[in-house]
């Protein structure tokens, strides 16, 4: 292998499940191929919902393991959610899930100490129940924070197992509502306000820096030896947002998998109230940009349905239900794909049914009709947020780029290429991983530029398929009229 082409792993770690991607990187390649894939089940004890984190690290181990050798290895996940180490750096219990109830109320409590406007002005990030912050306020007079001397987000977790070294990346801190937006650092005077302890928070780690090499323990377990392990954007949407195959800066992102994160990418956050109260995030990117976006409930929704029906020992079967749903007529109910009472894990079915009823509409009769108003209703929360985010952040947009598992719903894509009136480029699916391992090729000279130089091998040697508009827009103007009533 040549001094200019890096043999690298991404762990990529999602709400649903883990892969190990190996990926071959040089100024003209791009390939990646899936080593390991390994689910991600959390587990409810005594009314606690967890992950289960080790189980998780073991399929990291393996994974890489199987990999064979490689130049470096970098690890993404979801965000929000941590592990607490005491003195000695041992793991003080599962990290809680994000979809646990022990936050309900705390955000309206700490909204009562900090004041919205106060709060977004500090961190520039819209509120959701399970942001880091409330999660801590949640745990701040518990046994087992008083003995913590350590928060790891999970990625940093797997990277601290991994090579003993503790640092929190920035793209994943930017996402815990306590990064002060316009310094870049910890806004240790409002945890300080909140009774948060600042000493708990690492220090701040940048995408494409090294972390360390792999202890002797984990050298060991994968047989990769001292292999560096490298910072990536380890917020998987960072990571995502690298790998968007974009030709220019007019387009907007749907990063589409459990959830639907949808925004443009900036120089600067946007701190008006106006976005404030349309609840967009300013989150950190590579190399000091800004994903301006808001989150969209996404695919979650459909994977409930799925998992709801499996239990009630209903056989469907996805495609299938995707191929009927398509020849539906459009718009018989939709709902509010972002209503909270949809957050938490249950009878999603169900619940949709009375979301339509509630609106006046008739509840879905088949799982057939329950697809349709999903993907009928997540288009036009796509619309809604595409239309706002050009609106807030005076960035115009030609094209919008579906990646990730959504990018595989040609149903989904078409329905938000019509609803937007916008062209929409799908794919790639895995464009979190190619996004993880583009920053640590970069890291290895393996590649260089700017993010239009990395965007540009994305597009020379990945599938995307287009999807243009069609139909009326008058008609998805009425049916979102509908969501208002």
């Amino acid at each position: 292998m040549s001094a200019r082409t890096a043999r690298i792993a991404a762990v990529d770690l999602g709400a649903a499940s883990g892969r190990v991607m190996a990926a071959v990187v040089s100024p003209e390649r791009l390939d990646l191929t899936e080593v390991a894939r390994f689910p991600n089940v959390p587990v409810r004890v005594a009314g606690t919902l967890y992950w289960d984190v080790l189980r998780l690290y073991r399929g990291v181990l393996d994974g890489l393991r199987d990999t064979g050798p490689v130049d470096s290895i970098g690890i993404d996940s979801w965000a929000v959610d941590f592990g607490l180490l005491d003195a000695d750096g041992q793991l003080l219990g599962n990290p809680v899930h994000y979809r646990d109830g022990r936050t309900d109320g705390v955000m309206q409590a700490v909204l009562r100490e900090v004041p919205a406007a106060e709060l977004y002005a500090i961190t520039g990030l819209q509120l959701l129940p399970f942001n880091t912050i409330f999660q801590l306020v949640a745990v701040r007079d518990r046994a087992q924070t008083a003995a913590a001397r350590t928060l790891l987000l999970i990625p940093d977790l797997m990277a601290y197992w991994l090579t003993g070294e503790i640092g929190s990346e920035r793209t994943n801190s930017s996402t815990t509502q306590l990064l002060d937006v316009r310094t870049g650092t910890w806004a240790t005077g409002l945890a300080e306000r909140l009774g948060l302890r600042v000493d708990l928070l690492a220090p701040i780690r940048e995408p494409g820096s090294p972390i360390g090499v792999l202890t002797t323990d984990a050298a060991r377990e994968t047989g990769l030896g001292p292999v560096p392990v490298t910072a990536v954007a380890s917020h998987d949407t960072a990571s995502a947002v690298v790998g968007v195959p974009a030709a220019n800066s007019a387009f907007a992102y749907i990063s589409c998998g459990t959830w639907s994160l949808v925004g443009v990418e900036m120089d600067r956050p946007v701190l008006t109230e106006e976005s404030r109260k349309a609840n967009f995030t300013n989150e950190a990117g590579v190399d000091g940009t800004i994903r301006y976006l808001r989150n969209v409930m996404g695919l979650w929704l459909l994977q409930e349905c799925l998992r709801q029906w499996q239990v009630d020992g209903i056989a469907v079967d996805l495609p299938e239900l995707l191929r009927v749903a398509a020849k539906l007529p459009p718009f018989a109910a939709v709902f509010d794909a972002d209503d909270p009472g949809f957050l938490a894990p249950g009878n999603m079915p169900a619940r949709i049914a009375a979301a339509c009823r509630r609106l006046d509409q008739p509840a879905p009769d088949s799982p057939a009709a329950t697809v349709r108003s999903i993907l009928d209703s997540l288009a036009l929360a796509h619309r809604a947020a595409v239309e706002a985010v050009q609106n807030l952040s005076g960035r115009h947009v030609d094209v919008i780029h579906i990646v990730g598992g959504g990018a595989r719903n040609e149903l989904l894509c078409q329905l938000t290429a019509d609803a937007c009136g916008i062209p929409v480029e799908a794919g790639p699916q895995e464009a979190t991983a190619l996004g993880n391992a583009l920053i640590q090729a970069r890291a290895l000279g393996a590649t260089d530029g700017d993010l239009n130089n990395l965007r540009a091998l994305v597009r020379a040697t990945q599938p995307i398929r287009r999807y243009e508009p069609r139909g009326n827009r008058t008609a998805w103007a009425a049916a979102a009229a509908r969501l208002k009533t």
